[in-house]
This record gives structure tokens, sequence and C-alpha cells, in this order.
């Protein structure tokens, strides 16, 4: 067990810093209200038996050499919400529901984290008047994803363990502090898209690994005629059935965020074991590839 601390003390996990935390936890989870109806609401679920997409929203298998898994999500955030008519609507053309706080406090502008709506799976992320609604026919719905917080495990001198991943895949963060777990980081600045956090617990100390992930999977199954920009997190997907929106609803309509969770942490499989192991501070270990989304699936009711 000496052997154990020692390891992952030094590992890098991904590393490209290493430190202990012993702040207190603060939430920075504000409280979402729900307005008298007949409401718009959007729930988030993250569903791990949905297809695994690709960038350009094919399906697509973990390539050879490489291995993933499917975390066990605790928390999530996006920023923007929109409605789009038809394959050919431009990003930012449609109907924008929903724009999370952005700022300028870390110089370059960014979504301001301390400000965005943190939710768990299943959960009402927004809701709106339905007559606040433009009307009109629309086939598909884009979401910017922002932030992800779950559970994955990894193997370190022989056990198996688990610890908890905070992943920033917004296209610029401004971020004061944040809970990973247990332990909370003091950041005061922007993060680019695939900053992360990542904290695991041994014998009762907690132990804290910050990164910077080098690609990050976005499925837009319209990127021939409704590209996005390069660094966003925007995953677009079409609905079963087209949604009509008159603002003369008299019952609520709930948008179902279905985002798929399909195998999305990824990483380099270095001796084809099919199980996460980082370095060890000494030998080469797994490295991460991606942490992605893998699809989003939208339906409503």
């Amino acid at each position: 067990m000496k052997k154990l601390l020692t390891i992952l003390t030094c590992s890098t996990i991904l590393l490209f810093a290493c430190s202990k935390e012993d702040d207190p936890v603060v939430s920075e989870t504000p409280t979402t209200t729900v307005p008298s109806g007949p409401n718009l609401i959007f729930k988030i679920h993250l569903d791990s038996t949905l297809a695994r997409l690709d960038n350009f929203g094919n399906p697509v298998n973990v390539p050879v050499g490489n291995a993933s898994q499917s975390p066990r999500f605790n928390k999530i955030s996006a920023h923007y919400i929109e409605f789009a008519p038809t394959a050919n609507t431009a990003l930012g053309n449609g109907y924008v529901a929903y724009l999370g706080a952005e700022t300028t406090m870390g110089g370059s502008n960014a979504t301001d984290f301390n400000k965005a709506i943190t939710i768990s799976n299943g959960d009402t992320f927004y809701s709106i008047p339905l007559s606040t609604v433009a009307a009109g026919t629309y086939e598909w719905l884009r979401v910017s994803v922002t932030y992800q917080n779950y559970d994955i495990d990894f193997k370190a001198s022989g056990f198996m363990l688990s610890g908890t991943l905070a992943s920033f895949v917004g296209f610029n963060t401004y971020i004061t502090n944040y809970n990973i777990n247990t332990q909370n980081i003091i950041v005061n600045g922007n993060k680019l898209q695939g900053y992360w956090g990542f904290e695991t617990s041994v014998l009762g100390t907690s132990y804290v690994y910050e990164g910077q992930a080098p690609a990050t999977t976005v499925p837009n199954p319209l990127a021939a005629t409704s590209p996005i920009p390069a660094g966003s997190c925007v995953v677009t997907g079409s609905f079963p059935t087209a949604l009509t929106l008159t603002g003369n609803e008299t019952e609520d309509i709930i948008v179902n965020i279905n985002l798929s969770t399909n195998n999305s942490f990824e990483w380099k499989d270095l001796n084809g074991d099919g199980v996460f192991e980082p370095s060890d501070g000494t030998n080469p270990g797994d490295t991460v590839v991606d942490m992605g989304l893998r699809g989003l699936f939208p339906t409503f009711q």
C-alpha cells in the first residue's frame, strides 16, 4: 500500500500538474426555477446505450489500439440551446431558447461557470413559458455542453480504483473555483476546451490532478450544411418527428436532451488490456484521447 500511495502521488493520470487540496467544498449550482405554465421544459438525460457517433454523426467503434469506458455521470451543464427549422439553418439562425452567462473577467470572452446551471442526470435544466417561444416547426436541436462531472475506473500498482473527473468542454470557460468531488479547486481565470481536474482518494486522503485533453468529439450530422466553429461543443441532433410550436399551447412540452455517453471516455491502450492505466511516474502509461459526448438524440412529449 505504501508503494500505491507513492505511485498515486507522482502519477500523471493524464497529468500536467498535481496538487493536494484541503479547501472547503463550495457549491456552484444555481437554483432552477420553473415558471407557471404552460412551459417549454428542457431535461438532460445521459445514456450509455445510445449510439456512439463521430464528429459527422456517423456510428463509430473505438479505434484499434484504443480502449474506452462509459463514465458514471454526476453532473452536467450546458450553455446554449437552439431549435433549427431545417438542415440548412446556419448556427444562430434558428430559435435560441437558452444562452448562458458570459464574461470577459478572464480576458477573452468565455462562459461564466459561476453562473452556470449544473444538474444531475434526468433533472430539469431550464424552463420558459411557451407563450414566449417563437412559433415554428423545428426539425433539429443544438446544445452546447460546457461541463461534465463523472466517475471513472482505473488501475494503479495492480489495484483497481475509481476517481472523479470534472471536464470543461465549452469553447472557453471562466472559472473562479469548482468542486471535483470533495475538493475545491481554485482557478481564477479562463480555461479552453478540454481542461479537466481529477480527484481520487486513498486511505481517506484525496489527491487532485489537472490537465488538458487533446481532443473533444462533437457530433454534428449537419457538418456539410451547418458547420459549427472549431473548439465549440455544439452537439446537433434531429427530432424523430418535427416539433411544432404555436405559442397557443395549453399544456407543458418537455424536450428531452438525450446525450450518448457510450464509451465516451477514451484512451490510448498501450498494453491492450482494456483497462485505463495511467503512468506511475516512471513508466509510460495510457493517455486520454477523448472525453466528448457521443451524440444528441432529442425527443419531446
